[in-house]
């Protein structure tokens, strides 16, 4: 769940793009659901008055992607949870907004910084080591493929890693991918592609490699609903809806928790068993 937004998506000094929480200790989806909407709640109470960005996120004035990441503990914490226990956090980077393939930098457009693939690598880990990140998005460029190997090598055993705009959701990138070992996970979305048939591929051929499939709305969405039913009809274990805030991002979840309520007793909620980096 998607609860503070920066970079492309919002107005404020954050370059990393999402920040979300991962309630794997919910027991259903409609637990997971009640997580996130309090901690989100929390966070609110702690940034105070500020704007939403494009998926419903806080959108805050921040120092530093740590301020935030310190912000989400806290949340999960007031609403009475464990950060790294109950909830953990993932990060959706969109860094390929930051690399310029001339110089083979990456130029944070907001903190004007510039680093090479092995600070920006430097700085994944540490971010790792301090905090309890589970899921990483685009954490290198697209067309960084040695900026992914050198990702996939260093935290991959730890962390999932998940391809956007790497693998576009295309079945043929992402045969490419399983084989160059440049992730862990890819992002599924269905209007990226074009059709249910190369959707429906995609999400087989990163499950066929053992890699999650997470099925993901769009920052400009509508009250559809469709990737819901797509996430359960495919066995996909995660999904990206963004905050539990304006009506295009609360129908996905409106619909997750009829499809549980019609499913009842066979309905199962991955929780820890969707990520297969946790012990």
């Amino acid at each position: 769940m998607n609860v503070l937004n920066g970079g492309a998506h919002a107005g404020n000094p954050l370059d990393i793009q999402e920040f979300i929480l991962v309630p794997v200790g919910a027991d259903t989806f409609r637990d997971a659901l009640r997580m996130g909407a309090e901690i989100y709640h929390a966070l609110g109470s702690l940034v105070g008055h500020c704007g939403v960005g494009d998926e419903g996120g806080y959108a805050p004035s921040l120092a530093s992607h740590e301020e935030a990441l310190d912000l989400l503990c806290r949340a999960i914490e007031t609403a009475g949870y464990r950060p790294g226990a109950d909830v953990y956090l993932a990060l959706d980077a969109a860094v390929s907004a930051w690399y310029d393939a001339g110089s083979d930098r990456y130029r944070l457009p907001k903190s004007g910084k510039t680093l090479t693939r092995e600070e920006l690598l430097t700085y994944w880990q540490e971010l790792a080591r301090r905090y309890p990140l589970l899921s990483l998005e685009d954490g290198m460029g697209e067309d960084d493929e040695a900026g992914w190997q050198a990702l996939s090598g260093s935290l991959g055993e730890r962390m999932q890693l998940v391809g956007d705009d790497l693998f576009v959701t295309n079945p043929a990138r992402i045969a490419r991918g399983v084989e160059q070992k440049l992730a862990n996970a890819v992002l599924i979305k269905p209007n990226q592609i074009g059709t249910l048939t190369e959707t429906v591929e995609a999400v087989r051929a990163a499950q066929a490699a053992g890699w999650a499939a997470v099925l993901s709305h769009r920052s400009g969405e509508t009250e559809g609903s469709t990737i819901a039913d797509l996430a359960v009809a495919l066995g996909c274990t995660q999904i990206k809806a963004g905050a539990p805030c304006r009506g295009e991002r609360t129908a996905k979840y409106n619909r997750l928790l009829a499809i549980e309520q019609a499913l009842g007793g066979n309905a199962r909620y991955a929780g820890r068993a969707a990520f297969t980096v946790l012990p």
